[in-house]
């Protein structure tokens, strides 16, 4: 089966896919409402299991040289003690057989790009809304401009107009915390010799190196939505600056402009993804919190496992089906275990948070080990030929 297939989105599940379908020779079109890609964010972590599931498609390599292998992590209390155990996180990904790899967002844009190649890409066509016509769909855009094909992807996000039109449902649902990304100028602050998130009441605070000398940062802190920061790092050190260093060193170092403040949602898992020739893929089918660090991981996935389905099934519809079984339950799994654990990082009660520390304390390493092999292994693809 060769469909024409239009994907509404140039994030990274979105290129992924288009990548995908390309190298099979697969006609598509990636509409992307933006009059220039200018990725939004900062840096973000690839588990081994989105690493794996890119390895058919030749751009591992260039990923990991843009940017930097995690060898050991950690989760710490404000004052820089560890709780529980310091991961070996070099040792899970060889088990697993697959890197994990922090990067800047930019850069991995970038590489998939230049895998995809031109003339793929349409700017400035925000897919507003779609048509179904016979067997066949239409993608409207915002000022009129249609384009017909086969197969649509909605990947165009947590705000997917796409998924507004398939599914009915709730705005996003706002998980009761904000949070603010940035960069430190390349070799500003000596890079830590692993990844580590500092928990303490209310309050988060991340720190991974991306390679080039440069360090992603997040802080996490209850607010309520919609908030301005009037002098955003007189604000991040008012509330992180006693921490444990280089936290305050991290934060004085980061531009303001390069300082990104979002506030945090998600939505409810859904179990249908498709409807005719129209499809969801990441933060449109499942948007989840960043707790886990597998928003990204989960769109590759799935992008990869549409994919294949499109590759062995004689039909669309038979296609969208059989994706959907293997991809909706263990991505709805991540985005109800990564709204727990927020939920949990973020508990403000002194009691609560003695409890929670001392119980992570308690945990043995072989036991969060296991959890973390478990969460990085990666979900099956679907097997060779049609159901």
């Amino acid at each position: 089966m060769t469909p024409t297939v239009v994907i509404a989105g140039a994030g990274i599940g979105g290129i992924t896919l288009a990548i995908a379908l390309r190298r099979r020779g697969v006609p598509v079109t990636v509409l992307e409402r933006a009059q220039t890609l200018r990725p939004v964010g900062a840096g973000l972590a690839l588990g081994p299991n989105a690493i794996a599931a890119l390895e058919g498609l030749g751009v591992v390599e260039a990923i990991v040289n843009a940017g930097a292998a995690i060898a050991r992590s950690a989760i710490l209390d404000e004052g820089g003690r560890v709780l529980g155990s310091e991961l070996d996180v070099e040792r899970m990904a060889r088990d697993v057989g697959a890197p994990f790899v922090a990067l800047h967002r930019t850069r991995l844009h970038e590489v998939l790009l230049d895998a995809l190649g031109p003339g793929v890409v349409r700017l400035g066509f925000g897919v507003a809304r779609f048509e179904l016509r016979a067997q066949r769909v239409v993608a409207i855009g915002s000022s009129g401009e249609t384009l017909e094909c086969d197969l649509l992807v909605g990947a165009d996000g947590l705000h997917s107009a796409v998924r507004a039109q398939l599914v009915a449902g709730p705005a996003p649902r706002y998980a009761g915390y904000t949070s603010w990304r940035g960069v430190t100028p390349s070799n500003s602050v000596r890079p830590p010799s692993r990844m580590t998130e500092s928990w303490g009441r209310g309050e988060r605070f991340g720190i991974v190196v991306i390679g080039f000398g440069e360090i992603y940062w997040f802080a996490v802190a209850d607010a309520a939505p919609g908030g301005v920061d009037r002098d955003v790092r007189s604000e991040l050190l008012a509330r992180f600056g006693d921490w444990h260093e280089p936290i305050a060193a991290i934060i004085t170092a980061t531009p303001p402009e390069r300082i990104l403040r979002t506030d945090i949602s998600d939505r409810d898992p859904i179990e249908r993804w498709h409807e005719g020739p129209v499809v969801l893929l990441g933060d449109a089918a499942h948007p989840m919190t960043p707790n886990l660090g597998q928003g990204a991981g989960q769109a590759i996935e799935d992008a990869i496992a549409l994919d294949r389905c499109l590759s062995v099934e004689e039909t669309i519809e038979g296609a969208l089906r059989r994706y959907e079984a293997c991809r909706v339950a263990r991505a709805n799994s991540m985005v109800l275990a990564s709204r727990r654990l927020g939920a949990v990082a973020q508990w403000k009660n002194p009691a609560g948070v003695w409890l929670r520390n001392m119980g992570m304390r308690l945990t043995p390493a072989s036991v969060a080990m296991n959890q973390a092999r478990k969460l990085m292994k990666g979900g099956a693809l679907p097997s060779a030929g049609p159901t």
